[in-house]
């Protein structure tokens, strides 16, 4: 055998996994999308016009003629990259701009930019905690939650879906033997849709002296008198909490944040690894959200559009679901932009993800 096919021996795991991962119906790829028309709501895919229900772009923003003016104004100004990091070279006027808009958005003293809200969780919770300090994190969460508070290497204990009796018996039975410990949750989950029960997360956090984490990517621009989210949307922006969020889905940008105390921002500056070590981030996505967030606070066209878009849909679903076989879907509660049509085995979401694409929506199986 030569040297190069028993190199290659090493990689052949990969291939099985795969064969596992299609017998599962659980294989996906990606889809070209060849043309975006209508202000983001229809889509050219395969040369088949497909109205789309797949995008973050809750608000149609992305395609909005103020955005797309400031990032190429921007790029004119400072070019299409930040070219080092912040703390180096890469460090642009406009960023100031948008953490100062961000903070002044939710109410909070500072705010930090990232170059992806993935990013932005994996450093906070690794800045936040480490060996000695205890995480305790809803069983939905967000991958990028998931994954920082294993890279911070703090104990992990993970409590049922918004379960606050079974957080409170966590906390009892574990908070006196960690030096810090940080409470972390999706304000909006990604999946179902439903929100986090705030005001009692914040009681418990109070009660046991603990960090609490909510991460805005799904609430920001959609939830809130102003857009700002779930903080707002419970009334909650005088509490010290951590919130962190993404610029990429209602803001139509690109990039992550973090907004809570000033303190908090400026240890952030000094131990946030993935913001020290990552070049900045591009001063077309700074102008683009900067003016995303502009539009959230002085026209709420878009939100309303938005939420008679989304009571029209979980109308429909509520009768398909209800006129359905016994078992085989239902809608789940939700009072987000997110709704989840759950259904009884994968086959059947494949199967009708197909029978949806034919009618000409573009609805992906998750």
């Amino acid at each position: 055998m030569s040297e190069q096919a028993k190199a290659s021996q090493a990689y052949n795991w990969i291939d099985k996994r795969l064969q596992v991962i299609h017998r599962a119906h659980w294989y996906r790829s990606v889809k070209d999308i060849e043309q975006i028309g209508n202000g983001g709501t229809e889509l050219m895919l395969h040369g088949q016009t497909v109205v789309n229900f797949a995008s973050n772009d809750y608000l149609g923003l992305a395609t909005h003629p103020l955005l797309k003016e400031a990032a190429i104004n921007a790029i004119n100004l400072y070019g299409t990259g930040a070219t080092g990091s912040r703390l180096l070279s890469g460090q642009r006027p406009i960023h100031q701009e948008l953490e100062t808009a961000i903070a002044q958005w939710k109410r909070t003293d500072d705010a930090l930019v990232f170059s992806s809200g993935y990013l932005a969780n994996l450093s906070v919770l690794q800045a936040l905690v480490g060996a000695k300090d205890l995480v305790l994190a809803d069983a939905f969460n967000h991958s990028s939650l998931k994954n920082g508070a294993k890279l911070s290497g703090a104990k992990i204990l993970e409590f049922s879906h918004n379960d606050i009796e079974a957080l409170e018996n966590l906390l009892t039975a574990h908070r006196a033997t960690a030096r810090r410990c940080l409470i972390a949750v999706d304000g909006v989950f990604s999946m179902d849709g439903d929100l986090c029960p705030l005001p009692e997360l914040i009681h418990l956090a109070s009660e046991f002296e603990a960090m609490l984490l909510v991460d805005e990517a799904h609430g920001t621009g959609v939830l809130g008198q102003a857009g700002s989210g779930v903080v707002e949307h419970f009334q909650q922006q005088t509490v010290p909490l951590i919130q962190v969020g993404t610029l990429s889905k209602a803001l139509g940008s690109l990039g992550g944040y973090v907004a809570g105390t000033s303190t908090l921002i400026d240890f952030l500056r000094n131990r946030g690894a993935g913001w020290i070590y990552t070049t900045g981030l591009a001063p077309a996505d700074c102008a683009s959200a900067l003016a995303a967030i502009e539009i959230c606070k002085s026209d709420r066209s878009h939100q309303n559009a938005l939420w008679q878009n989304v009571n029209r849909l979980k109308k429909s679903l509520n009768e398909l679901a209800q006129n359905s076989e016994s078992g085989q879907m239902r809608l789940l509660p939700s009072e987000s932009a997110i709704l989840c049509l759950e259904m009884d085995k994968p086959e059947t979401v494949l199967a009708m993800s197909q029978a949806l694409l034919q009618e000409g929506l573009f609805v992906p199986a998750i």
